[in-house]
């Protein structure tokens, strides 16, 4: 027991020091009030400058960025995280690495059911493809329309029946996907709020490492360190029967033990996305 919490710690530690060196090389002197000042060798702010900004010694701050386990109070993370012009959900995934707080159970292996009621509303949602998945972004439910405008997700093995997964082994999602780089980080930054989250769920060490190694490229994303528990992103699909669909993707918490959580494709206003749609839908109940 005592080696898998140090193991923890270890991933907890590292992924802190990454999260802060990431949004430290997003900002400019000029957007904190900071004169430039010389040549600098790396982007963004300096250590130094960081903890100024802070009201904390470079020192204390060096070692925080390092990983090094050190006592972190509170107070000091709300002043750090206005020093890096952090978001809400960054801030939160802050005190999460920092803190530990909570430390929550692993989620149970076995996929959770739907109740009838969510089963209902995401049958009803005919001309809006929509996803239910869980906080390891496992996909537990879909409905039609989700299935025709993706993949018929019931031919995917379970193991694999993952959002992040399949965004990354699976050629027709990066071909179905025009601005696929806004498609894949508004995911990886829901994942990475569950990360924070369920830091003590060795799962996700595992699984980042094992995608790694399957598709080197997802390591360029999730050093991105985005966070955010229900980004809205705009999504333009090339769907090889529907032609060109515009959808705005709007991700919803259901509120229960299970982090459960609906991402919903709604047709853009504007634009003839929900007409394809219904057509589309029209094909599929006569295949």
């Amino acid at each position: 027991m005592e080696q898998v919490t140090l193991m923890n710690n270890d991933v907890r530690l590292s992924a802190l020091s990454e999260f802060l060196k990431t949004h430290r090389s997003k900002l400019q002197p000029s957007e904190v009030g900071l004169p430039a000042g010389g040549r600098r060798r790396t982007p963004g702010l300096r250590r130094e400058e960081v903890a100024q900004l802070s009201g904390v010694s470079t020192t204390w701050y060096t070692w925080l960025e390092q990983g090094r386990n050190i006592t972190v109070s509170a107070q000091v993370l709300d002043s750090i995280a206005v020093a890096l012009q952090l978001n809400e959900d960054e801030r939160k995934y802050l005190f999460m690495l920092a803190l530990e707080q909570p430390t929550i159970s692993p989620a149970a292996d076995s996929p959770p059911m739907l109740s009838p009621a969510i089963s209902l509303i995401l049958n009803e949602l005919r001309y809006f493809p929509t996803i239910v998945s869980d906080r390891r972004c496992n996909i537990v439910g879909w409905n039609q329309a989700a299935a025709g405008v993706f993949i018929d997700f019931e031919l995917v093995p379970i193991e694999e029946r993952n959002i992040i997964w399949l965004l990354f082994t699976r050629k027709e999602f990066k071909a179905l996907a025009a601005n696929w780089n806004d498609f894949v980080r508004g995911f990886l930054a829901i994942f990475r709020s569950y990360y924070g989250q369920y830091m003590g769920d060795i799962w996700y060490s595992n699984f980042i490492e094992k995608i790694s190694k399957k598709n080197p490229e997802f390591q360029h994303f999730w050093h991105h360190n985005d966070v955010s528990s229900a980004p809205e992103v705009f999504i333009e699909f090339r769907h090889a029967k529907a032609g060109k669909m515009l959808f705005d993707l709007t991700s919803m918490q259901i509120q229960g033990h299970n982090d459960l959580r609906f991402s919903v494709y709604t047709p853009s206003a504007n634009s003839d996305t929900e007409a394809k749609m219904r057509q589309l839908m029209r094909k599929l109940d006569l295949e």
